[in-house]
């Protein structure tokens, strides 16, 4: 009769009374320790169609979106991590890189508690014509792709710059069709410059 290893794990192992047998002996110990291992599959869909019956602890990598995800008994959750490379946003005219020394406007996605969450950090020079913001506040001349769009309307404070300003923040609108739209300055509120440091919200 097989036994069992001594971690706990579950995997099986034949004895010296068992029938000889390879291919069982392979399958038992093959079958034993897969669900154990990080899986790799194509994407989630292909997964669900190979894991009928998933056990909490199983670990998978999906290729299609880069991610680790964990089964915890009810479904399967995005394990923390943060090591997607940051992009730069393409500026649109009106709107230079770097303001106030911040940087260049970048973006990345990371897994924060089981949701993909977008990162912003760089500064931004600002340009008016008569008082009103450059094309009407959007600051990216490419819209950010699906996967760094948000399901709603996401709203966060920047900080910006008080000269020519009696304010020291705008509002920045993350649209749902990738938009990063300035909203705030105008009028008597002409800051050269806004800073995307710090900001991090979900998708």
């Amino acid at each position: 009769m097989p036994l069992t290893d001594s971690y706990g794990q579950g995997v099986t192992y034949p004895t010296l009374t068992d029938k000889p047998n390879a291919q069982t002996l392979g399958q038992g110990i093959v079958d034993g320790l897969t669900p154990k291992v990080v899986m790799t599959f194509a994407s989630a869909v292909v997964r669900g169609a190979t894991i009928k019956k998933p056990a909490p602890g199983m670990v998978t990598w999906l290729k299609d979106v880069g991610r680790l995800e964990v089964y915890d008994g009810t479904g399967w959750v995005s394990f923390g991590y943060g090591t997607n490379t940051w992009k730069t946003i393409s500026l649109a005219s009106g709107f230079t890189a770097n303001g106030n020394s911040n940087g260049t406007p970048q973006y990345r996605i990371v897994t924060l508690f089981g949701e993909d969450t977008i990162m912003l950090r760089g500064g931004v020079n600002l340009t008016y014509t008569a008082g009103v913001l450059k094309n009407g506040g959007v600051i990216n001349s490419a819209m950010l792709p699906t996967s760094a769009r948000p399901t709603t309307l996401r709203t966060v404070p920047v900080a910006c710059s008080a000269a020519s300003s009696t304010v020291t923040s705008l509002k920045l609108d993350i649209k749902t069709n990738g938009e990063l739209t300035l909203v705030g300055a105008g009028g008597k509120d002409l800051p050269p410059w806004v800073s995307l440091n710090g900001v991090i919200c979900s998708l």
